[in-house]
């Protein structure tokens, strides 16, 4: 099986990407809106087609990316049905099953967080994405969005710990850095639920959390009831040209749009100059700008007018790209392979060895 486990730095947000090798279909669980472009760049580099996003509960901490994904892959949504939300594909009830492929998820629920938690556990019981209900040594707060500690005690005791003890916890959040943990250790070490803990325990624990509400909290909840649908739904991307976004958050340009738009950019090749007129030579117009030189030099540049960066093989380019979005450049995109990819698909150069 296809895995992958993803991080938001904002919210401290695990979405997880689990994928069928032999259909290539795929599930992303708790997509965070602001990601959205580096979760799609990761499905469509894999070759994968997104058949869900799926939803461990309404988040308070950040904006689900379900809503923009399926917009841009034709994904579906599915959350549970006691959430409260609107604008899902499917509402799931307790036990129904997520096909991707020949594989699936069960969806139990495991509310008390939230009243419509669901924890997602893989076909052969070896995984379970557990979102809020259960943490690494923890457990997510019951003190809004209808939380209930007596509630969550009871779901994780009665349906996570009756998972095998070798059945991976994957949970919504880590705060520490940590990114995984069993059934087995949780019921053994976590100082909230271990098995050795009584109820009123853990009651009298999570009444005294003392925590402030999320920051996001008044943005995120209301975001959520709606699948993470913005009130304008206008494009997200830039427009400006033919552009794709790379799993390492770069826009891109391919060579015959650059040839077809030579006239309407900046081109900023950023070789050094022995490479600039060397063997491969460079593209008409383009202005030579070495990476190492390139921030005294910005001043050099307009705002107004597009750029794309050149190097040899796009590396160096790239990172162009984010220094100049640093700057405060907007229109900003990468030539796609660089100058060996320009030559290899045989576009004109200024000089060069043919």
């Amino acid at each position: 099986m296809v895995f992958r486990q993803l991080f938001d730095p904002q919210s401290s947000t695990y979405t997880y990407l689990l994928a069928d090798p032999a259909s290539r279909a795929a599930v992303l669980i708790d997509p965070v809106f602001e990601q959205v472009r580096r979760d799609a760049a990761l499905v469509e580099e894999l070759g994968l087609k997104l058949a869900w996003t799926l939803e461990t509960h309404v988040h308070a901490d950040h904006v689900t990316g379900a809503w923009l994904l399926r917009e841009k892959l034709g994904s579906r949504i599915a959350l549970s049905k006691a959430s409260g939300a609107e604008g899902a594909d499917i509402f799931l009830t307790p036990h129904q099953k997520i096909p991707f492929g020949k594989r699936h998820l069960e969806a139990l629920a495991t509310p008390g967080h939230t009243n419509g938690c669901m924890t997602y556990v893989l076909d052969d019981k070896s995984m379970a994405f557990t979102g809020d209900a259960l943490l690494i040594r923890g457990c997510g707060r019951t003190d809004f969005q209808q939380g209930d500690a007596r509630t969550l005690f009871r779901s994780v005791r009665s349906r996570i710990f009756s998972l095998p003890d070798d059945c991976l916890v994957c949970p919504g959040h880590d705060y520490r850095g940590l990114t995984q943990t069993s059934v087995g250790e949780e019921k053994r070490f976590n100082p909230r639920l271990a098995e050795s803990i009584g109820e009123g325990d853990f009651l009298g624990y999570m009444q005294h959390l003392g925590l402030a509400h999320p920051k996001q909290m008044a943005i995120a909840v209301p975001a959520n009831l709606k699948c993470g649908r913005p009130e304008k739904t206008t494009s997200l991307d830039p427009d400006w040209a033919a552009l794709t976004y790379t799993f390492a958050g770069i826009w891109e340009v391919q060579p015959h749009w650059l040839e077809e738009n030579l006239r309407t950019v900046q081109i900023v090749d950023v070789r050094e100059p022995g490479e600039f007129n060397g063997p491969l030579g460079h593209v008409a117009g383009a202005k030579l700008m070495p990476l190492g030189s390139l921030t005294d030099r910005i001043g050099e540049l307009e705002k107004a007018t597009p750029i794309v960066t050149v190097c040899r093989s796009g590396a160096r380019s790239a990172q162009a790209t984010l220094m100049l979005g640093k700057a405060g450049f907007e229109k900003v995109a990468n030539l796609s392979g660089g100058m060996l990819r320009w030559r290899a698909q045989r576009f004109p150069v200024d000089g060069g060895v043919d």
